[in-house]
C-alpha cells in the first residue's frame, strides 16, 4: 500500500494516501483561460513516479529522465506486511535505490556506495517481487517466468495502451507473457503456460532444423534422407580410398631436384638418339658409296682421249698411262676417305648407344624413386582432398543425425504436447473453485455496472490458456474500458486476502474516457465500497469536469476521498510545481 509520495523540491505537491478509496483531482479554475489545460498537471506523472520508485526501467531522455528534472529525487512511503518502508530514487542516479525500513531478514543486503546504503534496481525488483507476489519460489533465471514488473503493471496501469484489453498492460505484450502473468494472478497453474511456450520453442527449433536440412544446408544438396544415406556411403568409400593413398604416400625431400634430373636425362637421351639417327643415315650413304666405287674402264679412257683430240686439236695431251694412274689414285683416296668415315661414324654411333644406355639406366633409377615417392606439395594436396571429403561426409552425417533427431523429436514433441494438455486440463479441473471465484467476482463487478453479469472466460487447450471477457454492449470505448476496470477489481479482490500482496490498485483517468456517466459513477462507488470491504487501496486520478456528480448515489460524497487537488491556474498548481 502507498502511504505518501513526495520529492526533494518544495514546489512538489506531496500527497498522502489512505487505505481504501483515494482520489487525485485535476480541477479547472475560474481564472484559467481556454489555452490552459489539465493535461500536464501531473496526474500521469504521479503514476510514473510510483512506477519509478517501484523499480521501473529508466531510459535517459524518456519518462522522468529528462533534463528539466535534473537534481530531482522522488520518495514513496509504502506499507508492506505491516512495516513502514521508504523508497528514494533520484533522476541523477537512477540505477541506485535507497530503501529504509526493510527487515533484517531481507534476502538481499544493501551495498555501501559513497557512504549511502543503496540497492540496485534489479535487487529492489527482487525484494518487491517477494514482498508483493511471493516470487521467491519462482525459478530465477529460467525462461518465461513471472516477473514483478509485469505483474505490477496489472495493478498500476500506465499510458493509454494499458487500457486496451484487460489481459495486456501494453499493446506489444507477447502471448506467453499474457498467459503466464494472467494465470499467475488468477491463481491458475501458470507453470503449464511456461511449459506450453517451451514446447512451442522446441517445435519451432525442430521445424527450422528440418527445413535447413531439406533445403540445402549441405553444399546446395537437396534430397530425402535416403538420398543423403546414398551420398554418405559414396563419400565414406571415397574417404577410405583417399586415406589409404595418403597413408602409403612417401615424401622425398629432394623430389623436385630428382624430377629435374630425370627431365634433364630425358632431354640428353633424346639429343643423343637424334644425333645417332643422323649419323646412321650418313653411315648408310657412305657404305653404299663404298660398294659402288670402281676403277674406270680402259677403253673408256682411250675413247675419252680420242674425243678430246678431235675437240681440242693441237692440244698436247698427257699419256694415257699417266691419266689412268692419276684416276686410280683419286679412287683410292676416295675409298680410303669413305672407309675412315664409315669407321668414325660406326664408333660414334656405338659410343652414343652406350651413353644412351647409361643415361637410360640412370633415369630408370630416378624414375623408380619418383614412382615410390612424391613431393610435399602433392602430399599436402592429397591431405586437402581427404579433408574436404571428410568434411562433406561429416556434414552429411550431421544432417542425417539431425533429421533422425528431428523425426524422434517431433514424435516426442507430440507425446509431450498431449501429456501437457492432459496435465493442464487436470490442473484446470482441480482449480475449479479458484477459477469460479474469479469468474464470480468479474460477474459481480460487471453486473454492478450494467445490471447484467458479464463473463470472464478461462479456457485451456493445446496452446495454453485462453482468456476473454464479455459484457453486453461491448465494442464501444467506454464498455471496453469497463472490462479492464472489472478485471482489475477482480485481481485486486483476489490478492487482497493474501499475505504477500500489492495491496493496491491504481487507475489513471484514462480508464474512464468515453464511459457513460452512470457507469462512471457506479464504477467509482464500487471501487470505494469494495476497496474498504476487501481491505485494499484504490487510487484513481480524475478530471473535475468529468466527475459524474449528478449520478452518485445518495450519501456518496466523492470529495471526502480527494487526497490531492491539482489546478491549472498557474504552474504552481501542478504536481511538480513546474512545467516541462
Amino acid at each position: 500500500m502507498i502511504k505518501r509520495v513526495s520529492a526533494n523540491h518544495a514546489s512538489f505537491k506531496a500527497v498522502e494516501f489512505q487505505k481504501g478509496f483515494n482520489v487525485v483531482m485535476a480541477e479547472r479554475t475560474q481564472e484559467s483561460t481556454k489555452l490552459d489545460s489539465r493535461n500536464g498537471l501531473g496526474k500521469s506523472t504521479l503514476i510514473e513516479i510510483i512506477h519509478f520508485c517501484l523499480g521501473a526501467k529508466a531510459s535517459k531522455g524518456k519518462g522522468l529522465l529528462v533534463e528539466a528534472l535534473k537534481g530531482w529525487a522522488f520518495t514513496v512511503d509504502l506499507e508492506i506486511g505491516g512495516r513502514a518502508i521508504t523508497v528514494i530514487r533520484s533522476i541523477d542516479e537512477p540505477n541506485d535505490v535507497v530503501v529504509n525500513g526493510l527487515p533484517d531478514e531481507c534476502p538481499i543486503r544493501a551495498k555501501n556506495k559513497k557512504g549511502r546504503l543503496v540497492y540496485s534496481v534489479r535487487d529492489w525488483n527482487y525484494i518487491l517481487g517477494v514482498s508483493f507476489f511471493g516470487l521467491s519460489a519462482v525459478g530465477e533465471g529460467q525462461k518465461y517466468q513471472p516477473t514483478f514488473r509485469s505483474l505490477l503493471s496489472y495493478f498500476v496501469r500506465r499510458q493509454k495502451d494499458a487500457f486496451s484489453t484487460p489481459f495486456e498492460h501494453h499493446r506489444k505484450q507477447v502471448e506467453w507473457d499474457k498467459q503466464v502473468h494472467n494465470a499467475f494472478l488468477l491463481g491458475l497453474a501458470w507453470e503449464n503456460a511456461v511449459d506450453a511456450q517451451l514446447l512451442k520453442d522446441r517445435k519451432k527449433g525442430l521445424e527450422s532444423l528440418i527445413k535447413a536440412a531439406k533445403t540445402g544446408v549441405v553444399k546446395g544438396f537437396v534430397g530425402s534422407r535416403g538420398d543423403l544415406e546414398a551420398r554418405r556411403a559414396r563419400l565414406s568409400a571415397k574417404a577410405e580410398e583417399e586415406a589409404a593413398n595418403l597413408s602409403s604416400f612417401k615424401v622425398h625431400p629432394q623430389y623436385a631436384d630428382i624430377r629435374m634430373q630425370a627431365n634433364q636425362l630425358t632431354e640428353e637421351i633424346h639429343a643423343e638418339a637424334n644425333q645417332n639417327a643422323k649419323d646412321q643415315r650418313m653411315l648408310s650413304l657412305y657404305e653404299k658409296s663404298l660398294v659402288e666405287e670402281n676403277a674406270p674402264v680402259p677403253n673408256a679412257v682411250e675413247k675419252l682421249y680420242a674425243d678430246a683430240g678431235i675437240a681440242l686439236p693441237g692440244v698436247t695431251l698427257r699419256r694415257i698411262e699417266d691419266v689412268q694412274a692419276f684416276h686410280h689414285t683419286i679412287i683410292e683416296n676416295r675409298r680410303q676417305f669413305l672407309e675412315e668415315e664409315v669407321s668414325r661414324l660406326t664408333r660414334a654411333i656405338i659410343g652414343r648407344e652406350q651413353l644412351i644406355k647409361e643415361k637410360s639406366d640412370e633415369r630408370a633409377g630416378i624414375m623408380e624413386v619418383l614412382k615410390t615417392h612424391g613431393a610435399l606439395e602433392e602430399y599436402t594436396l592429397l591431405q586437402k582432398r581427404l579433408l574436404d571429403t571428410q568434411n562433406n561426409l561429416n556434414s552429411i552425417t550431421a544432417t542425417i543425425d539431425n533429421l533422425k533427431s528431428c523425426e524422434t523429436g517431433m514424435s516426442q514433441f507430440k507425446i509431450d504436447q498431449q501429456m501437457l494438455q492432459q496435465r493442464a486440463q487436470r490442473d484446470y479441473d482441480e482449480r475449479r473453485e479458484i477459477r469460479e471465484t474469479a469468474i464470480n467476482l468479474f460477474n459481480r463487478y460487471s453486473q454492478g455496472l450494467y445490471s447484467v453479469p458479464g463473463k470472464l472466460v478461462i479456457d485451456v487447450g493445446i496452446n495454453g490458456f485462453k482468456f476473454d471477457v464479455e459484457i453486453e454492449r461491448s465494442g464501444s470505448t467506454g464498455v471496453d474500458n469497463m472490462k479492464v476496470f472489472c478485471y482489475d477489481m477482480t485481481l485486486a479482490a483476489i490478492w487482497a486476502g493474501k499475505i504477500a500482496a500489492p495491496g493496491m490498485l491504481v487507475h489513471d483517468s484514462l480508464i474512464f474516457d468515453g464511459v457513460d456517466e452512470r457507469q462512471h459513477a457506479l464504477a467509482l462507488e464500487i471501487a470505494a465500497k469494495d476497496a474498504d470491504a476487501e481491505g485494499f487501496q484504490y487510487i484513481c486520478t480524475l478530471n473535475s469536469d468529468a466527475v459524474p456528480y449528478g449520478e452518485f448515489s445518495d450519501g456518496f460524497d466523492i470529495k471526502k476521498y480527494i487526497r490531492l487537488t491539482l489546478t491549472d491556474k498557474d504552474q504552481a498548481g501542478c504536481l511538480l510545481g513546474i512545467r516541462y
